[in-house]
């Protein structure tokens, strides 16, 4: 199937009563093709004003009860019989569909005012965010990238408004914590945390890549006034070149992640089963296919 064709499919689908059914059900299982992904990825393409509004809506609506409005870090934290699958949310899904309404024009701080505030609250000592909960108990707590950068892009990236000097403070631990880890490298003893990481795939969804860290971080030093490294900038320039063609960035593979997924059965019951895809994931990404969305970032930000 085309892209066009893909397209189409996922719109018609998240305009549909069984795409809103799933939201009602649970807004983000299973992977990866309920309309939490379909809307992760039209958002990922620069399309998500066209995400159809009966999905929109939505996702908000159900936003609004579906989660608690904490992060349960003890087990106390935790009302009984709370399914943590599926009630409990993450840093990465809160601060990527933030995003994903920002863009289609929700006003996510009235209509969701707990996520803002989520994100903010959930920054460590060392400037990230961590999505397992036993980092927040330790005496020299660690965060994830993969679990900050999300968060990151929601607090600089979605708002109309000048930003608080919470969130100002935010962005700044936040970027010297990427700065200290030039991106991809343990501050320890500077090897690369994953290799994974120095190849730009798309989609994204709450993965991590150098050009993702780079983005967010040349569009902050633009905010801050403060400027980057140079080695770093020499360095990603590097790295880039090896995915880069006269058409744009090319892409290596096809970007499916764990297989796994938290699927609904038929009684009502959830269970650990397969995940599936859907065709325009399929569409966007694969090996030797020029990633349009990614080659455009990559314009805007190269030094």
């Amino acid at each position: 199937m085309n892209l066009n064709e893909a397209l189409e499919n996922s719109k018609k689908y998240l305009a549909s009563a069984g795409a809103l059914a799933s939201i009602e059900r649970d807004p983000y299982w299973p992977k990866w093709d309920s309309p939490w992904w379909h809307m992760r990825l039209m958002h990922e393409m620069g399309m998500a004003n066209e995400i159809p509004k009966a999905a929109i809506l939505k996702m908000v609506e159900v936003l609004k009860t579906h989660y608690l409005e904490i992060f349960p870090i003890k087990n106390e934290d935790m009302p009984l019989g709370t399914d943590p699958y599926r009630k409990v949310a993450c840093h990465c899904a809160v601060g990527s569909m933030y995003q994903v309404l920002f863009d289609a024009g929700v006003d996510v701080d009235k209509d969701l005012p707990w996520m803002r505030s989520w994100i903010l609250r959930y920054q460590l000592p060392d400037g990230g965010l961590n999505c397992d909960e036993k980092a927040y108990t330790k005496e020299d707590p660690k965060s994830s990238i993969v679990s900050t950068v999300n968060c990151l892009e929601a607090i600089l990236f979605c708002t109309k408004r000048n930003l608080t000097s919470s969130e100002l403070n935010f962005l700044e631990k936040g970027a010297e914590y990427l700065l200290r880890h030039k991106l991809y490298r343990r501050i320890s003893n500077g090897n690369v945390i994953d290799d994974a990481w120095l190849e730009i795939k798309f989609p994204r969804f709450y993965e991590y890549d150098f050009l993702r860290g780079f983005y967010f971080l040349v569009k902050w030093s633009k905010h801050s006034g403060q400027s980057l490294p140079q080695d770093l900038v020499n360095e990603v320039n590097t790295l880039v070149n090896r995915q880069l063609s006269s058409k744009g960035i090319i892409l290596k593979r096809y970007n499916f992640f764990d297989k796994r997924s938290y699927n609904p059965n038929s009684d009502g019951s959830w269970s650990w089963g397969n995940a599936s895809e859907f065709n325009l994931h399929k569409a966007v990404s694969g090996d030797g296919i020029i990633c349009e969305p990614l080659t455009r970032q990559w314009n805007e930000v190269k030094q």
